[in-house]
């Protein structure tokens, strides 16, 4: 007889508890990385497990935070020596996405089948609102159900849930809505100047995965190297360098990862390996002295010449986008262009007519490259410093603008690209660039001063532009530069570059300040890897 009293007396007292914490209106928030990590405890809830002794859940520990997040009464997932990955019935689509989490979990995978209890659901659900990154983790009854209108945002769930499972060993009863802030968020690699191995890559892909990151910019042709085998131009390629097989891996690994690759041939400047093997095509001033790097736009064969490369490579990528580059076009740094320059001046007035300038035949040479790749469906972006004031040429309004600085020559300020409507990301160099060696000024940054200083309203220097321009600021991108390519290795990049990126992710995925101090996210980051 005492032991059943004592086991109803156990019984009352987890009850009373449960009552306790409901009446608190247990936020679950304590947890949470940004400002809508919880409903109200009274909003509409997910129907609890049987028995209600279990304190309300609180929010799921992962990086980027979870939008929103409603608490429920009871243990939460987690996986089992019985528990499998299965696909809703018409959710075939996602076989990538569950054999993968079911391999990371180190669960089965079943495919399309019923689930039952202690499985993993996934499942689309076209007619979902929310956009085609968002997605609704719902974990009761001892099973978890991620479901989206996309098959991009079923992925990005199944990473929260990873996260979770690492951070804490579970999945908190309850319910995830989540969605991003910014549509483009990635990192940007410059694999010309110093040349990183395919795995190196396809690792760095694995991480911004997790963060829920869908951008990898590779820029691979500058002065110091071009890094892709070419079939069309076999002469300009360096010997270390990516083979075509290898790119099509990385693509494909892209794809499975829900990552854009945005290829970059800069032109008409930071072509010195390609005129290394082309020196008629150099730019020489009215002395007679070789521009670094600079392609002489007004020969009939320069355009031939970058029109080949890109056909071939756009080809060969594929996907929405395609980086012109146009920035750092020495005849327009100098201090006269049409004097030091006059075969320039010359081309952009019998093109233009009177009164046209360098910028203006710099600008033409860059809408000429956009419609190349545009033939390919890729749609067009440049660097701000390559998009001019005073042309009389104006760039085509749908390129859209890679800002990074306001210190080059003929730098616009963001808000005159913005005045005019066009769509700007932001790769703000005093908070997003990783320059190897860190010349020019330039200090290595840290996750720290992008967590507590940056915003993606921030695109140049530390101000913010006025918040009325947040839906042309398309996100961003934290770009490593090979500057220095000895100054660290490749594992040194990697290490140096986690919590930035990190960092980068929480603040292009929830708007606002995080709830978390920066040395909890850290400690956070640091569970997560060690899970």
């Amino acid at each position: 007889m005492a032991s059943s009293r004592g086991a109803l007396l156990a019984v009352t007292a987890a009850a009373a508890a449960s009552v306790v914490l409901v009446g608190c209106g247990g936020s679950g928030t304590e947890h949470g990385n940004g400002p809508e990590t919880s409903r109200a405890a009274s909003s509409p809830s997910p129907t609890p497990s049987p028995t209600r002794s279990y304190p309300l859940s609180k929010t799921p520990r992962t990086i980027p935070a979870v939008r929103e997040h409603t608490p429920a009464h009871g243990p939460g997932w987690k996986p089992g020596k019985d528990s499998g990955v299965v696909l809703a019935k018409g959710s075939g689509k996602l076989a990538d996405e569950g054999k993968l989490l079911a391999g990371e979990l180190k669960i089965h995978y079943r495919g399309e089948a019923a689930a039952r209890a202690g499985d993993v659901e996934l499942a689309l659900t076209p007619k979902a609102s929310g956009g085609p990154e968002s997605y609704t983790l719902r974990t009761a009854d001892g099973r978890v159900r991620i479901s989206g209108p996309g098959e991009a945002g079923v992925f990005y769930g199944t990473r929260t849930l990873k996260q979770s499972v690492r951070a804490d060993g579970s999945m908190p009863e309850g319910e995830v809505r989540d969605r991003p802030d910014k549509p483009q968020r990635g990192l940007n690699l410059d694999i010309a100047r110093k040349h990183y191995t395919a795995s190196w890559i396809e690792d760095r892909m694995h991480e911004m995965a997790d963060l829920k990151l869908n951008q990898l910019g590779l820029h691979f042709s500058d002065d110091q190297a071009f890094r892709i085998e070419s079939d069309t131009h076999p002469e300009v390629v360096s010997p270390d360098h990516l083979t075509k097989k290898q790119v099509r891996h990385i693509v494909a690994l892209a794809g499975r990862l829900h990552i854009q690759v945005v290829p970059e041939i800069d032109s008409p400047g930071h072509l010195g390996a390609v005129l290394r093997a082309h020196p008629d095509l150099q730019l020489h001033n009215v002395s007679g002295v070789a521009s670094t790097g600079s392609l002489d736009i007004s020969k009939p064969g320069a355009a031939k010449l970058i029109d080949e490369l890109l056909g071939e490579y756009a080809e060969l990528f594929g996907g929405a986008y395609w980086h012109l580059g146009g920035d750092e076009y020495r005849a327009l740094m100098a201090s006269n262009p049409a004097a030091s320059y006059p075969q320039l001046q010359r081309a952009a007035v019998a093109k233009y007519g009177s009164g046209a300038g360098i910028s203006d035949l710099a600008t033409g040479w860059l809408n000429d490259r956009a419609k190349v790749v545009r033939k390919h469906g890729m749609k067009p972006k440049a660097w701000n410093d390559g998009q001019f004031r005073d042309s009389k040429v104006r760039a085509d309004k749908d390129i859209e603008v890679e800002y990074w600085t306001g210190k080059e020559y003929g730098a616009r300020s963001p808000e005159e690209y913005l005045s005019e409507g066009r769509k700007v990301l932001n790769l703000n160099d005093e908070f997003m660039y990783y320059v190897l060696g860190q010349p020019n000024a330039f200090v290595y940054p840290t996750g720290k001063r992008i967590y507590e200083q940056w915003t993606p309203l921030v695109l140049r220097g530390t101000t913010p532009v006025p918040a009325r321009y947040s839906d042309q600021i398309l996100g961003g991108r934290f770009a490593v530069w090979g500057d220095f390519p000895n100054a660290q290795t490749a594992e040194q990049v990697a290490a140096g570059i986690r919590m930035p990126l990190r960092a980068t992710a929480q603040k292009l995925w929830v708007p606002g300040k995080p709830k978390l101090s920066y040395a909890k996210f850290q400690s956070l980051a640091k569970e997560i890897d060690a899970g």
